[in-house]
């Protein structure tokens, strides 16, 4: 062995010595040896950097898997939210035939009467005759038959063919009833206005009438029983040297009807009618 490599060797051995010792000499920090200190600064920051790298996969991979469950439930709301607008549309019809049915069973008809609930199958709102008519079933419908709704008193059955009847509303400008103020008894003739109102007609200026007042059937024509609400009074001017000119609301909303009541009562012979008009 030459002098030069033996010089090699040595350096070497020196070398290794020193590598063991450092790795048995306590480092600064928490008693770890040089070589630990110096191969944990040289791995941690790859080691940071793997573990940044897997969080950040992850949190990807949630961020997927979120929105997918969104998505899902978005589409399964969407789906729910469709089946419940055709259960509503399923059951409008049933809930407005229950609450025509519960009117019904509110209404308490004139003593001695009892109603049969009808469909309205077509009303006419001419500028003179106002009628609608109904489709009465089987049971059918006789002429002067009155005609009400949970509010009030709606009109009498003019024609009776069949399974239909047809009815003159209260009004009509041609269409009289007789009626009276409920507060004070005091009676007249309701009959039809313009644009839909009503007016009564044969009250005497000495008598008390104020605008609130509720006129109700009299009952004195021979058609209708006493009290179905016809209206109430809006106005009360002088009409003439002797009666007032009453306008009144009426009680029975018009634009809404759908399904009506025939009010069943016994009618008055028409041959007491007649004998009565004989006498006159």
């Amino acid at each position: 062995m030459t002098e030069r490599r033996s010089r090699w060797l040595l350096v070497l051995v020196l070398a290794g010595q020193l590598v063991l010792l450092s790795s048995q000499i306590p480092g600064a920090s928490r008693g770890q040896s040089l070589l630990e200190t110096f191969s944990l600064r040289a791995v941690a920051p790859l080691a940071q950097a793997v573990h940044a790298g897997s969080e950040a996969v992850g949190g990807v991979r949630q961020k997927i898997r979120t929105r997918g469950d969104l998505q899902r439930e978005n589409e399964e709301l969407h789906l729910r939210v469709k089946q419940l607008e055709e259960e509503r549309i399923a059951y409008f019809g049933l809930q407005g035939r229950l609450e025509r049915l519960e009117e019904a069973v509110r209404y308490e008809p004139p003593e001695g009467g009892s109603v049969r609930a009808v469909d309205v199958v077509h009303v006419d709102y001419g500028d003179w005759f106002q009628t609608l008519i109904l489709h009465v079933g089987r049971s059918g419908a006789r002429p002067q038959q009155p005609v009400v709704t949970s509010d009030g008193l709606l009109g009498r059955v003019t024609v009776a063919a069949g399974p239909f009847a047809k009815v003159q509303l209260v009004i009509d400008r041609a269409a009289s009833v007789g009626a009276m103020n409920q507060r004070t008894r005091r009676q007249g003739i309701v009959r039809g206005g313009p644009g839909g109102s009503m007016e009564m007609d044969f009250v005497p200026l000495q008598a008390d009438v104020r605008v609130g007042d509720l006129v109700v059937t009299a009952g004195i024509d021979g058609v209708f029983p006493r009290g179905l609400p016809l209206g109430q009074v809006v106005a009360v001017e002088p009409g003439n040297e002797l009666f007032h000119r009453i306008r009144l609301r009426p009680a029975v909303e018009f634009g809404r009807l759908d399904q009506v009541y025939l009010l069943e009562t016994a009618p008055i012979a028409e041959e007491l009618v007649e004998s009565s008009d004989a006498q006159r």
